[in-house]
């Protein structure tokens, strides 16, 4: 029978059918970061228990260190105390630790696939949902919770139930100026927030080949936006290229050998989805959201909902509900918002492109007047690359403030927060109240168009400045 790439993955990973849909799977990869890593080490630790092979767990500080320049672990003092338990966990378990200032730490899912522990065909874990990032390797790779993971440090397996599977068909090709950060937020906003549950999407079609690797990285991050825990793009010459060197990727004949098996890893003519979706990709433009779900979102030559014309009292309430939190009116267009801060940066828009798909629009302009706006590379290997390049230099001279390495105002975990009622563009992921602190006001948005935003003080097609 023919079967998706997803079915192939999941076939290769079964060690036993448990029935009614479950399976023990086995985990090739497991990484960790200072949220997930301590705690789940911990109790492999006081069961007494030592981990099932060390040598495939991988972590790294991000969630709650500091990004000011200068930092150390104990900058953000709550960060400290999580950074201090994952060294002393991850060396008493015998883990490979990136650590601050070091090659390799970073964002989990930005340093995991630079590094070439994530390859195409494994199965990855990660205590965090946007984990499926590394399905743009063609990867099986989904977010689990403390106690699963808790599970695959001792055992390297996971009981699961297999999901349902989808497919995005991107036909066509995107314009000049338009990003898959546009094509994940047109895609949500077209078919919601919740079109992904139970499933394991797949994103495929002549758009989709044709975007780079680190874009796929930055479609599949955005799969749990859907509702999927699962996001893959099959892997090609390109993603064999990109792999190509990496440290922890195989080496010599050994990456030929494992190129040919990755060759092999796309669904079949004639495989069977449980859904389908087609997307013209030719139609889409630079996209922001405007509410508090990432499904909220609109061309930026688009007006703002209008609660009246919503079809149904729910969709009424929460559209007014976002607008008032958003400080928005309805039928008012995007473009010409004032912004008081940007950020760029996340596990969605912090590689090495990301930065310099941004410089380019910083290059020779200047941080409009009353905007805060930062760069927080994803990893130590993408600060060093950019400041090589001259990337800093470009957005320093800009105005930009260039930070260290890690999730910073994405979640504000580690103290870094957009202030109460001011409005922030974000290359991250998610605009939900309270992301980037109580009160903040946030707008998903590409690298570009944040930008863009920066530098003319509100939000605008970036492709006016060209």
């Amino acid at each position: 029978m023919p079967r998706t790439l997803f079915d192939k993955l999941w076939d290769a990973h079964v060690v036993r059918e448990l029935g009614d849909g479950w399976a023990l799977l086995h985990i090739d990869r497991h990484l960790l970061h200072d949220l997930s890593g301590p705690p789940a080490l911990g109790q492999v630790a006081a069961r007494g228990l030592p981990l099932h092979d060390p040598a495939l767990v991988f972590a790294t500080p991000d969630h709650a260190v500091s990004s000011r320049p200068g930092r150390d672990g104990h900058t953000f003092a709550p960060g400290g105390r999580l950074w201090t338990a994952l060294r002393e966990s991850t060396a008493a378990a015998g883990v490979t630790l990136f650590d601050l200032g070091q090659p390799g730490q970073g964002i989990v899912h930005v340093m995991g696939p630079e590094l070439g522990i994530v390859l195409p065909g494994l199965t990855v874990i990660c205590g965090d949902s946007h984990t499926c990032t590394n399905g743009g390797l063609g990867a099986m790779a989904f977010g689990v919770g403390s106690s699963e993971s808790t599970h695959a440090l001792a055992t390297q397996t996971l009981r699961q139930q297999k999901p349902r599977r989808m497919r995005i068909r991107c036909e066509g090709a995107l314009a000049a100026g338009v990003t898959a950060k546009d094509l994940a937020l047109h895609i949500i906003g077209k078919l919601g927030a919740a079109a992904g549950v139970d499933h394991a999407i797949e994103f495929a079609g002549p758009a989709i080949s044709a975007l780079e690797v680190e874009g796929r990285l930055t479609l599949c991050n955005l799969s749990v936006e859907l509702g999927a825990r699962f996001g893959m793009v099959a892997p090609d010459e390109r993603t064999i290229e990109w792999l190509r060197g990496r440290p922890y990727a195989p080496a010599g004949a050994q990456f030929e050998a494992a190129a040919d098996y990755w060759r092999t890893l796309a669904s079949d003519d004639g495989a069977r989805f449980d859904r389908e979706e087609t997307i013209d990709a030719a139609a889409v433009v630079p996209t922001i959201t405007w509410g508090t779900s990432p499904e909220q979102a609109i061309a930026i030559g688009g007006t703002i909902p209008d609660p009246a014309a919503a079809s149904d009292d729910a969709a009424r309430a929460a559209i007014g509900a976002a607008l008032d939190y958003m400080g928005l009116a309805p039928n008012a267009p995007i473009a010409g918002t004032p912004v008081d801060w940007v950020f760029i940066g996340s596990c969605a828009n912090s590689r090495l492109s990301d930065l310099r798909a941004a410089a380019a629009v910083a290059r020779g302009r200047h941080v409009a007047p009353g905007v805060t706006a930062w760069v927080v590379p994803g990893s130590e290997n993408v600060r060093r690359a950019a400041e090589a390049e001259g990337l800093r230099a470009v957005f320093e001279a800009a105005g930009f403030a260039w930070r260290e390495p890690g999730c910073s105002m994405c979640v504000a975990a580690n103290g870094e927060q957009v202030p109460p009622g001011q409005r922030s563009v974000s290359t991250s992921n998610r605009n939900f109240v309270g992301r980037q602190g109580p009160g903040a006001r946030t707008h998903l948005a590409s690298p570009a168009m944040a930008a863009a935003a920066a530098v003319t003080g509100c939000i605008i097609d970036v492709r006016s400045l060209a």
